[in-house]
């Protein structure tokens, strides 16, 4: 009798230790992708109604300073928009996972005061006009794509990201692949050597810079064209159309590689195939070590990560990013069991 009741002592006590552990605060934090900032912002406050004892604090700070905390562990995850490359990945004192969250498209906003209707832009006159080739609102260049539009003689600034950026590494790995003077000399990586423009740093800068500059054009993901009320453009696609990004020319521009996703998901997807496929999208990856250092906040991580990958994903559209294909959340999920808790 006297060693069940000490059984039963113990296992009172292991119970209360676990709900004490699981009441305790979990403080995660991550740094990266400008890119994805609002709907990662959104994700962690919702997940902490669900489990409020869990902090995750997110640093909006560039994919370049993703990867470099990441990497020298200063977070315990990153994001990006421009996979790892080989090297980097190599230079990590960890295998590192990428995991794409959500997908989202470039687009090109511009300032031009008196025109009002929707500007529609190919990737070969994107590509001269931030090689510094076209230089005037009403080049014949744009005139020609633009037809009836009244095209202003101003001259044009060109805003990019200063820091090392996912959202510049989907713009000039889409210009790169229309146009082989950019690929030649500038190439494709976050942080390049621009060949003219003013410097903004985070998307948040870059859509201030445009909206104050008249004649200004830049890049930024849809999100911040939308709630800075910029104009931006409908870009042509791989099989000619002119789209706009949308939820639904997001997804369309997916629709290919989730059929023939690679196991490490470092995939690219601009300038896809498809009439409705929105050619400067892209997925966002948010980076986890296969054998994090502390493996409670890798399980919680992991459950985050399942979470946003299933009852997360419905906040996206609002915040004008496209849903992860279903063949792809599959496919994390079974990757996500690689984690070593």
């Amino acid at each position: 009798m006297k060693i069940a009741r000490t059984f039963f002592t113990v296992a009172l006590s292991a119970v209360a230790l676990a709900a004490t552990l699981s009441a305790q605060k979990v403080q995660i934090t991550g740094a990266g992708a400008t890119f994805p900032y609002p709907i990662y912002s959104k994700w962690f406050a919702e997940y902490n109604k669900l489990h409020s004892n869990v902090e995750i604090n997110y640093q909006s700070l560039g994919s370049g300073a993703g990867i470099r905390q990441v990497t020298s562990k200063t977070v315990f995850f990153g994001a990006t928009d421009g996979p790892m490359t080989q090297e980097q990945l190599d230079a990590a004192p960890g295998k590192i996972l990428h995991f794409p969250t959500v997908l989202g498209g470039d687009v090109p906003v511009y300032n031009i005061a008196g025109v009002t209707q929707q500007l529609k832009f190919s990737g070969p006159v994107l590509a001269d006009i931030f090689l510094g080739k076209i230089t005037k609102w009403n080049d014949p260049a744009i005139a020609k794509l633009n037809e009836g539009v009244s095209l202003p003689g101003t001259d044009i600034t060109v805003v990019h990201r200063s820091d090392g950026s996912g959202t510049t590494y989907i713009w000039v790995d889409y210009l790169a692949k229309v146009s082989p003077e950019w690929k030649q000399k500038v190439g494709v990586n976050t942080s390049v050597n621009w060949p003219v423009g003013l410097g903004g740093k985070g998307n948040e800068q870059v859509a201030g810079l445009v909206k104050q500059t008249p004649g200004a054009i830049g890049y930024v993901e849809l999100i911040y064209a939308i709630q800075n009320k910029i104009s931006y453009g409908a870009v042509q696609n791989a099989a000619g159309k002119f789209v706009t990004a949308s939820t639904e020319s997001v997804t369309a521009a997916a629709a290919e590689a989730a059929k023939k996703m690679p196991p490490d998901f470092r995939v690219s997807i601009t300038n896809a195939p498809g009439d409705g496929a929105y050619p400067i999208s892209s997925f966002t990856w948010l980076l986890l070590y296969e054998t994090p250092q502390d493996k409670a906040l890798g399980k919680v991580m992991v459950d985050f990560m399942n979470w946003a990958l299933t009852d997360g994903q419905k906040f996206a559209p609002d915040l004008g990013y496209a849903p992860l294909p279903a063949a792809v959340v599959d496919l994390e999920k079974k990757a996500l069991l690689k984690i070593k808790l």
